[in-house]
């Protein structure tokens, strides 16, 4: 109904109102129509005129008073008269004035205030002013919502609680005339238009609808993606409120802006860029929090990842033929010990078991190939849609059928892993991924190749339930393990980015596999208690459930000693009571680790984000734009020159990191003749290797022995370590004997 509607775009009144809210942004509260001054009629003009009057004449008298109070007292003989006619004068002047200095206070007040315009057009019927309409936002669903509401109900029924509606009334309408609002009593299909008082309903995009069944529109993608981040914080602390609020409101006016609060309590404000990040600094101190505040230094992204090994050293030659010299340096090996009970083969197979030594996991990790990386991140949402429908399947919710739209998407999705994933290391990877991640939506996968495991990613589209294993429900505590190790990564705590882990062994003793099996046991018996407590049965059907229950306690103590084991009711969880916890937490310390020493042991390397840069520049100044780009480890991709001008359009890829005062630098390099437009465009790898030191002699004689020389994936690593508090092994004092004079002191 809603798409035959929509493509008409009807302005009868029998059409259902569908109006798009793009985004919101704020306008100073005297620029409303309702707050500029208008001409006066002439009644107005002459009942201003008589208010002067009686002003001047109370003037005139009060200045007689004063002239007579002054006269000698043989000549004024009411004197007491005139003095308290005086202090009348004096008191009500104060008054006056006191009155002045309060309605400008609060005029000034009134004028400093922001409103909210949403920037909206009509899709169908005819907006009216004082309307009452459906607020819909981007996340509400029809499908779940309309069961709850009659089909023919209105925003002006009284309705239950749905998630992501809301009803509201529109105050004003406006025609956008450049800088100029004008008010509009109703605006028919078709028309762009901005609508006020929508603040309190709208954060960046809503849809406006009459009708709850109306399907809401896709939120807008903007090219500029945030990626700088800095931390703000109010110079007195009085003023938090003023900053939070303040913050919400710049939220809701740029819609490319992203405002966060971490776990730290931190304010963190994420921009698109240094330009940007000034721009939204300036309007959240003078006109959304009106006060002074603190902003940290910017705040880049990195990610961390692993390679195949290279195949040539760091002097262009072929690794494995060269003559090793005595190493005088630490080498990567030395630097990242392995502890004991830990095995790591010449594979990167690594081998680790849990504390209480009753489960034993071997993980391997594999650099995922670009394709995938990508594919993975632009699929992100419909992984989380994924997620949360597995979810749903495992937790026996009535949830409505899929749509069929989004188990085509799945589909395809899977298809193009297929495609991408060949070769014989990748054989039957697809149907074998266990999770994604970090957060489950990430770019990196986990993949399980050990027998007796069937559960995998692609649950939904099969629409069955998880499947009972001999590993009862700790498998998720696996997953557990790789979310936590793929959040933060070994080098900076940063998270992973484009790799495969997977778990090619997972091992019970007796032990463990008697914990597993009373697990999932005690779950079956409690959800038979639970059954049969809720239906009518004989108290010879209650002994034997009983019975049962205590039989296999009985038989549960005999093969596992009481001082190794808990019973926990909920969700039959068996928990262990020696000194190392409980078995899931186990579990997931155990894969945490695994899969940081996995990473380890391969050549690791971090990602920087890129900007693409688009320079226009005359050829006259060519050359100091290529310096300023080689300055900061920027990288030319193309060059061509504008049809019928002189100017030629660079495209380059910069660092974000090496991006602050790019801007600035390169106009007072070109006076002004070259103008470099940057938006994120990609993460790519750092090529140079952070732990890297000599090792062949080629390299000792090219580098020396120091390899002082800057090292920049080393630089950054070393920054982000610092900001976060974590080990940097660096030395604060070097060459020593060259920082004095050794004569003076003999």
């Amino acid at each position: 109904m809603f798409s035959w509607t929509f493509l008409r775009c009807s302005s009868e009144e029998t059409a259902p109102v569908i109006v798009f809210v793009s985004k919101m942004f704020a306008v100073d509260a005297k620029a409303l129509p309702h707050n500029k001054p208008r001409p006066l009629t002439q009644e107005e003009i002459a009942q201003r005129r008589e208010l002067a009057k009686q002003r001047h004449a109370g003037k005139m008298a009060a200045n007689q008073g004063k002239e007579v109070s002054e006269k000698p007292p043989s000549e004024n003989s009411s004197e007491g008269t005139g003095s308290t006619g005086d202090k009348k004068g004096e008191e009500q002047q104060l008054t006056d004035q006191m009155d002045v200095v309060t309605s400008k206070a609060a005029k000034q007040e009134a004028d400093n205030k922001e409103s909210f315009i949403a920037f909206a057009r009509v899709f169908s019927g005819v907006v009216r002013r004082g309307q009452k309409i459906f607020v819909l936002g981007p996340k509400y669903d029809p499908a779940e919502s309309l069961h709850k509401l009659s089909p023919q109900c209105s925003a002006t029924d009284d309705l239950p609680s749905v998630p992501h509606m809301s009803c509201c009334t529109l105050e004003n309408l406006y025609l956008l005339m450049g800088r100029e609002l004008e008010e509009l009593e109703e605006v028919p299909a078709g028309n762009v238009l901005g609508i006020g008082g929508l603040q309190d309903f709208v954060l960046k995009s809503a849809t406006l609808s009459t009708s709850p069944a109306c399907p809401p529109f896709t939120p807008l993608n903007f090219e500029a993606t945030p990626i700088v981040r800095v931390a703000v914080e109010p110079k007195h602390p009085s003023d938090m409120p003023q900053l939070v609020r303040g913050m919400k409101l710049l939220n809701q006016a740029d819609p490319c802006v992203q405002v966060l609060i971490q776990e730290t309590g931190e304010h963190v404000l994420v921009t698109a860029g240094e330009v940007h990040l000034q721009r939204c600094l300036d309007d959240l101190k003078e006109r959304f929090a009106k006060i002074e505040i603190s902003v940290s230094a910017p705040i880049i992204p990195f990610r961390e990842t692993i390679t195949r090994p290279p195949k040539v050293d760091m002097v262009n030659e072929e690794i494995g033929k060269q003559q090793k010299v005595a190493v005088i340096h630490q080498t990567k090996e030395d630097q990242n010990k392995i502890p004991e009970g830990i095995q790591v083969d010449s594979d990167g197979l690594v081998t680790i078991s849990t504390p209480n030594k009753q489960a034993t996991l071997s993980v391997r990790a594999l650099p995922l190939p670009e394709e995938v990386t990508r594919l993975l991140e632009e699929n992100s949402d419909l992984i989380r849609t994924m997620e949360q429908l597995s979810t749903s399947l495992n937790e026996d919710k009535n949830a409505h059928e899929i749509n069929q739209k989004t188990m085509d998407k799945i589909k395809e999705f899977k298809q193009k892993l297929e495609q991408n994933l060949q070769g014989r290391k990748w054989r039957n990877a697809v149907d074998h991924i266990w999770s994604f991640g970090p957060r489950k939506c990430g770019p990196n996968i986990l993949l399980h190749k050990f027998e007796g495991y069937k559960n995998s990613v692609w649950q939904c589209l099969e629409n069955t339930e998880k499947e009972v294993s001999k590993y009862g429900d700790f498998d998720n505590s696996i997953v557990s393990g790789f979310q936590l190790a793929t959040l933060s990564g070994p080098m900076c705590e940063e998270p992973l980015m484009g790799v495969c882990f997977t778990v090619e062994k997972w091992e019970m003793n007796k032990v463990g596999e008697t914990l597993l099996t009373k697990s999932r046991d005690s779950g079956e018996c409690g959800a038979v208690e639970h059954q049969e407590s809720e239906d009518t049965v004989s108290p010879t059907s209650n002994c034997t459930v009983d019975t049962c229950s205590e039989n296999e306690h009985e038989q549960s103590s005999q093969s596992v000693p009481k001082s190794l084991e808990k019973n926990s009711k909920n969700k039959g969880e068996v928990l262990l009571t020696d000194c190392y916890g409980p078995f899931s937490g186990q579990l997931i310390a155990t894969m945490k680790e695994a899969c940081r020493y996995a990473l380890q042991a391969k050549p690791q390397r971090l990602m920087a984000a890129m900007y693409t840069c688009e320079i226009m520049a005359t050829a006259e100044v060519l050359g100091r734009v290529y310096a300023v780009l080689s300055k900061r480890e920027g990288r030319v991709l193309q060059e061509e020159m504008k049809e019928g001008t002189d100017v030629f359009i660079i495209k380059a890829v910069l660092p974000v990191a090496e991006s602050f005062g790019f801007a600035d630098e390169i106009r007072k390099r070109t006076s002004g003749l070259a103008s470099p437009q940057l938006v994120f465009s990609h993460w790519e790898i750092i090529s140079s290797d952070p732990f890297w030191v000599p090792t062949t002699e080629e390299e000792y004689l090219h580098f020396g022995e120091k390899a002082d020389s800057e090292n920049q994936a080393r630089k950054y690593m070393n920054a982000v370590r610092k900001r976060k508090g974590l080990y940097v092994e660096e030395k604060i004092v070097e060459h020593a004997e060259k920082q004095r004079t050794l004569s003076r002191n003999k």
